[in-house]
């Protein structure tokens, strides 16, 4: 189609749609670079689950990796693919000593810090609070708050140095209780209000931070969370399409390729066979 008022050049950037209109072309978006080499992800929680799925995405994206979590030989499996961008970091997110080892030992080409996605996280019984086990009580919280803060804080120098991105993933249950919720749903609670205490902390330094709060999705979580009860995980997904760790590693994807003077502060997610439900009522 030649349109009058166009040069040849000019013409280039446009084509012409099946609808016969003419559309402009749009200039392709950068790549995820820096100084022309991939940009650097910390990944906690990557042998399983949200921490996997959001990992292979960043790496088939073109990240540079740094990848931890407990199960050494999972870690490996998944680094064995991209053995020059992606480096294995095998600790156990409450051992502080061993995440400072950890950061110490990073190579050089792995040191600069622009993305930390902190996901590594559990819930443990389902029994309500007056049952509950006092041992599995502190296991979530060392895991879910102390673990994440201890890391995010030993990265934060880097993720100013870098103007990087924080996100955390959250849960729904940080913001709507259910009986046997207890410290699961108060860890994550506060893993919503530290993401934006960091965003109040961080303000004026170019660091952006996310909460991504999931809800009922199908992972190992469930099995984790009833000590390997299969039947258990089963009938809970039982006729239900429920979030897939595929679609939390695309909101992640998404946040990561946002222009850095935007921010996401909160992602609130659920299968559409979740909805909220009434309030309970006690009747003597």
């Amino acid at each position: 189609m030649i349109v009058a008022g166009l040069s040849a050049e000019s013409s280039d950037n446009f084509h012409t749609s099946q609808s016969g209109y003419l559309l402009q072309s749009q200039p392709a978006l950068p790549r995820i670079a820096m100084n022309n080499h991939p940009k650097t992800a910390f990944v906690t929680g990557a042998s399983s689950g949200f921490g996997r799925a959001i990992a292979q995405r960043l790496l088939n994206e073109g990240w540079r990796l740094i990848i931890s979590a407990r199960r050494r030989e999972r870690l490996e499996a998944l680094a064995a693919a991209f053995p020059e961008r992606c480096h294995v970091a095998c600790f156990d997110i409450r051992d502080s000593a061993a995440i400072d080892s950890a950061l110490a030992e990073l190579p050089e080409n792995f040191a600069n810090i622009d993305l930390l996605v902190n996901n590594a996280g559990l819930a443990l019984g389902t029994a309500t609070a007056p049952q509950a086990d006092l041992v599995q009580w502190r296991q979530m919280i060392d895991t879910n708050i102390t673990g994440l803060i201890t890391l995010t804080h030993a990265l934060l120098p880097r993720l100013v140095t870098s103007r990087g991105l924080i996100i955390n993933i959250s849960s729904t249950a940080a913001r709507y209780p259910y009986p046997g919720g207890n410290v699961y749903g108060g860890s994550k609670a506060f893993v919503s209000q530290f993401s934006l205490g960091l965003r109040s902390d961080l303000h004026g330094t170019g660091v952006r931070v996310t909460s991504i709060e999931p809800g009922m999705a199908e992972t190992e979580f469930t099995l984790v969370r009833t000590g390997g009860n299969q039947a258990a995980s089963d009938a809970l997904y039982a006729g239900v399409t429920p979030i897939r760790a595929e679609d939390i590693a695309e909101q992640v994807a998404w946040i990561a390729n946002l222009p850095a003077h935007l921010n996401i502060n909160r992602i609130e997610t659920m299968p559409v066979n979740q909805s909220l439900a009434g309030f309970q009522v006690h009747r003597e």
